[in-house]
């Protein structure tokens, strides 16, 4: 089962401006997103859609207007040459991991199930949580721990890890949760959700990834297009934020004298959209999600 897809009406309401035009979904798991913006094209109009994950194949929509292309979104722009198509309408990106990755144990995405370390949102790639966790020097670890989970004791848990796997490799998401037993009970469910964010971060490179997409993004957006994301933790929305509203992701734009710069896009609201408390009653998942929608100038 795929999650239901998060402000669905409302992300599409403010991607599809043009029945005619040519959009993207770059996250198309379930095909949420991508069936409902297919309900707001005309005949004319061209959806491509991206996936890396193999089992989102077996969710294809059979219509003539649509494409899905098995494909990590970091080749955004290299896949949509190949079909002819160098600048679109619109792009939407709802990022994470999809309930249907959390929920197959045997992916070891969740902290629920007691499964291999492995984390990949494409299994065909060599680097798991496996490799991570047994072969990483210590401050790498302490240092995804910290950047990617931003948890202050990262020093003091790459050392833990790197002693016990002296001992034993450790092979799955209940031998590394062992190792932290001693973390009180009411503060288990947050610190081992911010363990294994970080090493899937790492597992997928998720924010290097972002930052390709998002520039090639603009690349290829025509004017006035539109770019919506949804992001659930805050290292990824501090980068589309950061992102429309100067184009960049650390530093400060070239201004001109009178301290004005040229920004990349115009927000259509100041503010990220949340759900309503209908809608995270009735998908958990949308409770931490945040949605920013930018315009190209």
């Amino acid at each position: 089962m795929y999650h239901n897809p998060v402000l669905l009406t409302k992300s599409v309401d403010d991607l599809v401006t043009n029945p005619d035009g040519i959009y993207v979904d770059v996250t198309f798991g379930g095909g949420g997103h991508s069936r409902e913006i297919l309900k707001r094209l005309s005949n004319k109009g061209k959806l491509y859609s991206f996936d890396q994950d193999l089992d989102a194949l077996k969710n294809t929509i059979e219509d003539e207007r649509f494409t899905l292309i098995n494909q990590n979104f970091r080749f955004l722009e290299n896949s949509l040459m190949i079909y002819g198509i160098h600048q679109v309408d619109g792009i939407l990106a709802d990022l994470g991991v999809s309930s249907h990755q959390f929920d197959a144990a045997e992916r070891g995405f969740s902290t629920r199930s007691n499964a291999p370390l492995d984390m990949r949102m494409n299994v065909m790639q060599h680097l798991d949580a496996k490799k991570i966790i047994n072969e990483y020097e210590e401050e790498q670890l302490a240092n995804l721990f910290y950047y990617y989970g931003e948890l202050r004791e990262s020093r003091k848990l790459a050392r833990e890890i790197v002693h016990h796997r002296k001992l034993k490799p450790i092979e799955t998401t209940e031998d590394l949760k062992k190792l932290f037993s001693y973390i009180p009970q009411f503060k288990q469910n947050k610190f081992f959700a911010q363990v294994f964010q970080a090493i899937r971060i790492e597992v997928n490179q998720e924010l290097d990834v972002l930052k390709e997409m998002l520039l090639q993004s603009y690349k290829i957006l025509k004017p006035n297009g539109r770019l919506v994301v949804i992001s659930y933790h805050s290292l990824e929305d501090r980068l589309v934020k950061r992102f429309l509203k100067n184009g960049m992701f650390e530093g400060e734009p070239a201004r001109d004298i009178y301290g004005n710069y040229a920004k990349a896009f115009d927000l259509l609201q100041s503010k990220a959209i949340i759900p309503d408390e209908a809608e995270i009653a009735e998908n958990s998942r949308a409770r931490s999600a945040k949605m920013r929608v930018g315009i190209k100038n």
